[in-house]
C-alpha cells in the first residue's frame, strides 16, 4: 500500500538509507535535513516522490512549521520515522552543562515534538505508524556515552508509555534501537568533549581511540534497516521495542542480565520498605 513518509535527518545514515528503500518500494517522502545543499542533493534522489524540507531540531520553533509544510506538500502523513539527532561522547565529568543541554535538546525534546506535531492527525484518522530511533544505547551503557544514552533512555521509555496511549486510535509506535551500522555516527556526527582530567586517562582513552578507529565498519547495513522498518508496514502489531543488529541483541542481553543480578542479590532489602500495614501498588 502506498504510504507517504515524515523522515527526520535524511542526508546520510539510517535516515537515508530508510528514505532510499521507502523511495525504492514507491512511496512518498518529506525528509527533513539541515542544509540547502543538503536538500537539493535528497530531492534529486526522485523529482516527483522525495520532498526536501530544512530543518535543525535544536531549533523547537520550526518544528511545527516544517511539519506543517510536510503535511500539505503530500496532504497526509501515515508513516513518521523519528531518525535525527546525533552523539555526544566524553566522560561524564569531562563533558559540560551545555553539552548536555544540546544533547537533549535535540535527541529528546526535538523528537518530541516531531511527534507531537505529526500525532494529531493520524489520531483524529484513527492510522498511521511511528518509528523512534534510540540505540542500543537505549537498553544498555558504556563508558562515555553518559549523556547521548542517557537521552536514547529517555525516548525509549516515553515511546513505551505513549505506545500504550494511542493504540486504542489504531496508531502503532516502534522504539527501533540500533547497534553499529556502517554510518558516520562515530565518524564526523559525534561531538566529542575535550579530554582534561588525567585520572580517566586509563578506561577512556583505549575507548576513544578505538571507536574512532572503527568509524563507519558497524556490522549493520543500513539499506536493511530500512527493509525491516518497511517490513513492520504490513504488521498488524508492529513490536513497541526493536533491536537491530546482532551486537545490539548480544550486548543489550548482557546489559540486562547485569541489572537482574543486582535485582536478584538485593531481593530483600527491597522487599524490607513495604509499609507493615499493606498498602496499594501503581497497577
Amino acid at each position: 500500500m502506498h504510504k507517504k513518509f515524515l523522515i527526520t535527518g535524511v542526508s546520510t545514515g539510517l535516515g537515508r538509507a530508510v528514505a532510499q528503500r521507502a523511495l525504492a518500494a514507491g512511496h512518498e517522502v518529506a525528509g527533513t535535513v539541515r542544509t540547502e545543499a543538503h536538500a537539493a542533493d535528497f530531492a534529486a534522489l526522485d523529482p516527483e516522490r522525495a520532498r526536501a524540507f530544512v530543518l535543525d531540531l535544536a531549533e523547537a520553533d520550526r518544528i511545527e512549521p516544517a511539519v506543517r509544510a510536510a503535511e500539505e506538500e503530500l496532504g497526509r502523513l501515515d508513516v513518521l520515522v523519528a531518525n535525527a539527532g546525533y552523539g555526544l561522547e566524553g566522560t561524564f565529568e569531562e563533558s559540560s552543562m551545555a553539552d548536555v543541554r544540546r544533547q537533549f535538546e535535540v535527541n529528546v525534546f526535538g523528537t518530541v515534538a516531531t511527534i507531537k506535531a505529526v500525532l494529531p492527525a493520524m489520531r483524529e484518522r484513527r492510522d498511521g505508524q511511528i518509528f523512534v530511533i534510540t540505540s542500543m544505547g537505549g537498553h544498555t551503557t558504556f563508558p562515555g556515552l553518559a549523556f547521548y544514552e542517557g537521552s536514547k533512555h529517555a525516548l525509549e521509555g516515553i515511546t513505551d508509555t505513549l505506545a500504550q496511549e494511542v493504540a486504542q486510535f489504531g496508531v502503532r509506535v516502534t522504539a527501533v534501537a540500533p547497534g553499529a551500522f556502517k554510518t558516520d555516527w562515530a565518524g564526523r556526527s559525534l561531538v566529542r568533549a575535550p579530554r582534561r582530567i588525567a585520572d580517566y586517562d586509563a578506561l577512556f582513552d583505549p575507548i576513544r581511540t578505538r571507536r574512532q578507529a572503527l568509524a563507519g565498519q558497524g556490522i549493520g547495513d543500513p539499506g536493511r534497516a530500512g527493509d525491516a522498518l518497511l517490513r513492520l508496514l504490513d504488521e498488524e502489531n508492529p513490536p513497541v521495542h526493536l533491536l537491530l543488529g546482532s551486537d545490539a541483541l548480544r550486548l543489550v542481553t548482557a546489559g540486562r542480565q547485569r541489572v537482574q543480578a543486582d535485582f536478584d542479590a538485593w531481593q530483600d532489602l527491597t522487599l524490607s520498605t513495604d509499609s507493615a500495614d499493606g498498602g496499594v501498588t501503581v497497577a
